[in-house]
Order: C-alpha cells, then sequence, then structure tokens
C-alpha cells in the first residue's frame, strides 16, 4: 500500500484527485445500484418489467450519450462536464430515494446515465492529457481506484440499505454533492486543445469531427475488436453468478460462493494491477500486451469447462467447492486478463485519436463496447438458457472462450498489420469526408 500511494503522489495534483474521484464516484454508484432492482420491486411493489424499464433506461441515456459527453468535454473543457456530472448524479440518485413515481424515477434513471455519460470519457481524456507520457502507468494506478470502490461500495450500501434504502439514495447523493464541491475547489482547469483551436476560429463543427472519427478506421477496428473483452469481464455479474447459483443454490452458501468470487476480481486488480503492468511493459509492446490480456481473458472460462466433465455431488463440500471454485478461478483469470489489457487500452484509443479530439474519441468507444456489452449479454442468457435445455452444460463456456481467442486473433492482426500504431502527424483525423 506505501508504494501504492509513492506511486500516486509522483504524478500532478490533478491526477491524483482524479484516481481518489474515480474510487469515490464508484463507491457512490455501487453503493446503490445493486439494491436499486429490490427496492423497486419490494419497497415500492412495481412490475418485473417496470423495474426493467426504470433500470433500462439508465444504461440506455448513458451509452447512447457517451458521444455527446465526450465532444461537449472536448469543446467546453473537461472540469466542466465532471462537475456537471457529479451534479446531474447528485439530483439523480437523491431523486431515486424520494419519489415513487414512475415518471419520477425514469427522469431520475435517465439523469444518472447521463451524468455517467458527461464525466466519463471526460476523466480519462484529462488522465491521459496531464500524466503525459506516464499514461500507461496512470491508467493502471486509475484502474486500482477503480475496483476499490466497486469492492467497497456494495459493502457499504448493503449496510446502509440494512436501514433503510432511501438512506444510501441520500448518503450516494451526499457522496456526489461533495465531489461537485471538491472538483469546483480543487480540480485544475484543463481543456483540449482541439477546444483552443475552436475559439481561434480554426475548428471545424461537431459533425465534420464525428465524420472524420468514424472515418478513423483503424480506431473503429480496434473498438470492435475490443467489445469481446467487455463482454466477457461482465460476466463476473452475469454467467459466473448464475452458474454459482445453479450448483450451490440460493443459500447462504451459494450467497458466499458468490461473494468470494467478487472478492477475488476486486482484490487481485488492487493488489497486482501496477506490478502487471510495470511487468508488461517491460516485455511487450502495447498491441502486444493487447493480445495476451484477451487470450487470457478467453481462457478464464476453461476451468468451468473442465468442470462440466465433473460428476456432479448431490450435497456437502465436495458441491460446494464444484459451486465456488471453477467460477472463483474464472474470475481471477478475467482480472488478470483485464490488468493486463485495460492500460494499454486507454493509451491505445489516445494514440489512435492523433491526441486531438481525445474525450470524443473515448466516448464513441464507450459506445460501442456499451452496445456490444448488451449485445454480448443477450447471446449469453441465450447460450446459458440453451444449454440447459439441452443438456450440453459446456455450450455458454466454449462460446465465451472462442469469443475471446477470436478478439484476440482480430488485435494480433491489427497488430501486425500497424493499424495499432500512432497515425502520422499530418494525417488530419477530423477532416471532413
Amino acid at each position: 500500500m506505501k508504494g501504492l500511494l509513492t506511486q500516486v503522489r509522483s504524478y500532478e495534483r490533478s491526477v491524483q484527485l482524479l484516481m481518489v474521484n474515480q474510487f469515490t464516484i464508484n463507491l457512490g454508484f455501487y453503493m446503490l445500484m445493486p439494491y436499486l432492482a429490490a427496492h423497486l420491486s419490494g419497497t415500492l411493489g412495481l412490475a418485473g418489467w417496470i423495474v426493467g424499464l426504470v433500470l433500462g433506461v439508465r444504461n440506455f441515456s448513458q451509452q447512447g450519450m457517451f458521444l455527446v459527453g465526450g465532444t461537449l468535454a472536448d469543446r467546453l473543457g473537461y472540469k466542466p462536464m465532471i462537475v456537471a456530472g457529479c451534479v446531474l448524479r447528485t439530483l439523480g440518485f437523491a431523486t431515486l430515494g424520494l419519489v415513487d413515481s414512475l415518471p419520477a424515477l425514469l427522469a431520475a434513471s435517465a439523469a444518472t446515465g447521463l451524468a455517467g455519460a458527461l464525466f466519463n470519457p471526460a476523466v480519462r481524456a484529462y488522465l491521459a492529457a496531464d500524466a503525459g507520457e506516464r499514461r500507461v502507468e496512470a491508467f493502471a494506478l486509475f484502474n486500482v481506484f477503480y475496483q476499490a470502490g466497486i469492492l467497497l461500495g456494495p459493502l457499504a450500501g448493503m449496510v446502509l440499505t440494512g436501514v433503510d434504502f432511501r438512506i444510501t439514495c441520500l448518503v450516494s447523493a451526499g457522496i456526489f454533492a461533495l465531489l461537485s464541491v471538491v472538483q469546483i475547489r480543487a480540480l485544475p482547469a484543463r481543456r483540449a486543445e482541439d477546444a483552443k483551436r475552436q475559439e481561434g476560429g480554426g475548428g471545424q463543427g461537431v459533425l465534420a469531427q464525428w465524420r472524420g472519427i468514424i472515418a478513423n478506421r483503424p480506431f473503429l477496428l480496434f473498438s470492435l475488436a475490443m467489445i469481446g473483452s467487455y463482454v466477457l469481464s461482465f460476466q463476473v455479474y452475469l454467467a459466473l453468478p448464475l452458474e454459482v447459483r445453479r450448483l450451490g443454490g440460493d443459500g447462504e452458501s451459494g450467497t458466499a460462493a458468490v461473494a468470494l468470487l467478487f472478492a477475488v476480481s476486486g482484490l487481485s486488480t488492487i493488489l497486482g494491477q501496477t506490478r502487471v503492468t510495470a511487468w508488461c511493459k517491460a516485455r511487450y509492446e502495447p498491441g502486444q500486451a493487447l493480445v495476451r490480456g484477451l487470450a487470457v481473458m478467453g481462457l478464464a472460462f476453461v476451468p468451468l469447462l473442465l468442470a462440466t466433465a465433473i460428476p456432479v455431488p448431490k450435497a456437502g463440500i465436495g458441491l460446494w467447492l464444484l459451486a465456488a471454485v471453477p467460477p472463483t478461478l474464472a474470475a481471477l483469470l478475467l482480472a488478470v486478463g483485464t490488468m493486463i489489457a485495460y492500460p494499454f487500452e486507454m493509451d491505445t484509443i489516445v494514440r489512435l485519436s492523433g491526441d486531438r479530439l481525445v474525450a470524443t474519441h473515448y466516448g464513441l468507444y464507450n459506445t460501442i463496447c456499451g452496445v456490444g456489452i448488451t449485445i454480448g449479454n443477450l447471446g449469453t442468457g441465450a447460450a446459458l438458457d440453451a444449454a440447459r435445455a439441452a443438456g450440453l452444460p459446456a455450450l455458454p463456456w466454449i462460446t465465451l472462450s472462442a469469443l475471446g481467442l477470436a478478439c484476440a486473433a482480430a488485435l494480433y492482426g491489427l497488430h501486425r498489420t500497424g493499424r495499432l500504431a500512432a497515425p502520422p502527424a499530418s494525417e488530419p483525423l477530423t477532416a471532413t469526408v
């Protein structure tokens, strides 16, 4: 821990603050969101389709507005979008705890999603700009703080929700309100060079810039190839818990097994991210690290595949071990693969953007991967259902492994053909096409 703090202190104040902010953002978000569905269906007694609608509106508003949020960050500056996102989430989370009418719930859910679309691209572009040549190491540290918030948020939310979900909402809103004040007072203003050119009259219109980014074929191919990493990493929240519940049941033993895989996923990143990044950077080019990261993520489902060949015990410690160990090993390997890939992934986006309209590139990238996650989760759910109906428990794990290895192969092709290198400085990414 001491070494981690020393690394953080070696960066500028703005970078340090962005890392702490991201931890707090995730703490406040994951304190509330895992328990929202139970509040809507239980406390408020809403129908299942309405609960799905409220949650879906949040996801749709965030994924659908990432490009707009990134564009605004490039034009207006990173700090205003970060502050606006935190203020909007303050209002959204407070509203979720205080209202019970469907229109108000939908509005609050949309606000929380829009908030993420405003500050996520801005935070990453700001971090990339101020970290300079140490971008890869900075994003590794950023992921440590990111995962720490995900790990601690649900624990804090469980305690608060045990008293009253409304308290959870108000505490979470208070965290975002405090973040807003801290960033207004302490976060230095930072504007992209693109925004400065706009003021000088040398900039292009938004649609022309978007067309230019869409014409950046290496960036689009990279974005599509990386979809698999997000689909696979999301299985810590979807396929792995479902597999634990399928074998271990919904009782205390099943709950303990699910908690174990979440803990392993988060703690391994917190403890190992910076070491893994340093090791990979010393040995591999960014493209090589990305290929290896995706390959590890694809192989993460092999323990589950092998476990399908083991006869399922009827009860006892053997059943619990079969329910807990393979998914936990899969979660660990997914975390390792993400640790390998994530810092180089974030750095590659900046390089492929040519250091221009970085937040807009992050916004479009998030949208592409968000749509991919939705489609991938539908496919995973269909594979799980088909596996149960056909008596083929190996089917989902073969499918997910194949997806990871296919994406690794795609990244290998992009790396070998030089498409993951930075474009020439004279190449106009934002030209009208």
